[in-house]
């Protein structure tokens, strides 16, 4: 008998690589290396998704501008907050308002702070919510099981800021021991489609144009030799038409 704990297998590599993929976006790699890519398998595409949506909101709020403005206590009216405090305080600060108004550490940083390390963004340089598109979409690939329905969300470019469309690609561990009939694997993975999850062309880019950009953009030889070389050579084609 197998004994799996499921506790600590359910989540855990999605969990590893959310941590990995911010370092990577917020450490400006994306910004340095624009045509390196990264995969992040076995985890699924949902928590990425919401990774970009957690992004967009905290620029939005907790870019440096939105700092500056809203969250600098050296902008706190200390003798409006002061009388404030006398007209409206309970007892138990109307006790301490003396402490209160001679207290600077209650408006200003007890340590100074430095420009450079109010700008969180700093190293990416992100000076809109489209930089934050374009800096995490086109690098990072997120493998999904063959029944993941979050690849939905993924696709969801209504749903998604800036009208992005994260590549999820199918990556299914059919060698895997849980894996009950290895037949069944690719038919499953087509009900994305049958159940009104993934359109077809949505489902092309899940199982070959998103790959196929994963490997070949940064090796276009990658997949010589293969039973799909000639398919991979005909995609890059039309791309490079697009392109020119």
């Amino acid at each position: 008998m197998v004994k799996v704990d499921f506790y600590n297998h359910i989540g855990h590599f999605a969990a590893a690589a959310e941590v990995f993929c911010k370092a990577l976006f917020f450490g400006g790699v994306t910004r340095r290396f624009p045509t390196l890519k990264f995969a992040f398998l076995e985890c699924g595409v949902g928590w990425a998704c919401s990774l970009y949506h957690d992004l967009i909101g905290h620029w939005e709020k907790r870019n440096l501008r939105a700092v500056r403005e809203h969250l600098d206590p050296a902008r706190v009216d200390r003798a409006l907050f002061v009388d404030l405090v006398k007209r409206y305080g309970d007892a138990r600060a109307l006790a301490r308002i003396d402490e209160i108004e001679a207290r600077d550490s209650l408006f200003i940083a007890r340590y100074p702070e430095r420009a450079e390390d109010l700008d969180e963004w700093a190293a990416c340089r992100i000076d809109s919510v489209d930089d934050i598109r374009d800096l995490f979409v086109p690098n990072f690939y997120f493998g999904c099981e063959a029944g993941d329905r979050t690849a939905r969300w993924a696709f969801d470019h209504r749903l998604n800021p800036g009208g992005a469309r994260l590549k999820a690609i199918f990556s299914s561990d059919v060698g895997h021991w849980d894996v009950t009939d290895c037949r069944a694997v690719l038919a499953e993975a087509d009900e994305l489609v049958a159940n009104g999850f993934l359109s077809r062309d949505d489902f092309r880019s899940f199982v070959f144009e998103y790959p196929l950009e994963l490997h070949a953009g940064m090796n276009p030889a990658f997949f010589a030799g293969t039973a799909i070389e000639d398919a991979v050579a005909q995609a890059l084609a039309r791309r490079e038409r697009r392109v020119g």
